[in-house]
């Protein structure tokens, strides 16, 4: 065993836990899960069958990751935060053929509390805010609020907002990194050096 794993956590036989991650207390990691190297998984967190965890990932407390959801690379999942698995969910009507996969792509943040209805890909490097509710496909670099969530601008790779317009043409420098930025309808792109 190469990760560290708090003795009150429960990683069932089956589950591939990368190099370097820590599992904290309470947690519960299923069996069929795959989670990459050099994460945190936070207090009582769950971790489902069928997810796939990328490296360097953050797990925040309280947060379950169900079936079917996908995190690439250096995601963060904010305290509390929520995914679901089913669209319409009934206690007496069975929907376990109806999962429909989350994708969060890499570098993309989740806020505290916010809620991912099943089905949406959030973009690279987006910026869920705090207790908003994504119902919908999210663009890279995009910077999401409210119930339901609103494109209000954009966000840097280093997680700050860029001053770019929703929409148009323009182009950003990031003073920190000096990562290039062009807005091009409405959608950002990083400028490969």
């Amino acid at each position: 065993m190469n990760y560290s794993k708090h003795e009150t956590a429960i990683v069932d036989d089956g589950a591939q836990i990368g190099n370097e991650t820590r599992v904290w207390h309470w947690v519960h990691i299923c069996g069929g899960a795959v989670i990459g190297e050099k994460c945190s998984l936070g207090q009582n967190v769950f971790v489902g069958n069928r997810v796939v965890v990328g490296d360097n990932v953050k797990i925040q407390n309280n947060v379950s990751v169900y079936d079917n959801v996908t995190l690439e690379n250096d995601v963060f999942c904010g305290p509390s935060m929520v995914f679901t698995n089913v669209y319409n969910p009934r206690s007496a009507v069975t929907r376990k053929d109806e999962y429909r996969d989350t994708l969060v792509k890499i570098g993309a943040t989740l806020g505290a509390n916010c809620t991912i209805v099943c089905g949406v890909t959030i973009g690279k490097y987006a910026f869920v805010g705090a207790g908003s509710v994504i119902n919908k496909d999210v663009p890279d670099f995009a910077l999401m609020v409210g119930v339901p969530a609103k494109q209000i601008g954009w966000m840097s790779r280093f997680g700050e907002r860029m001053e770019l317009p929703l929409t148009g043409e323009a182009t950003y420098v990031c003073p920190h990194t000096s990562d290039h930025y062009k807005l091009k309808g409405h959608l950002v792109s990083l400028i490969e050096n």
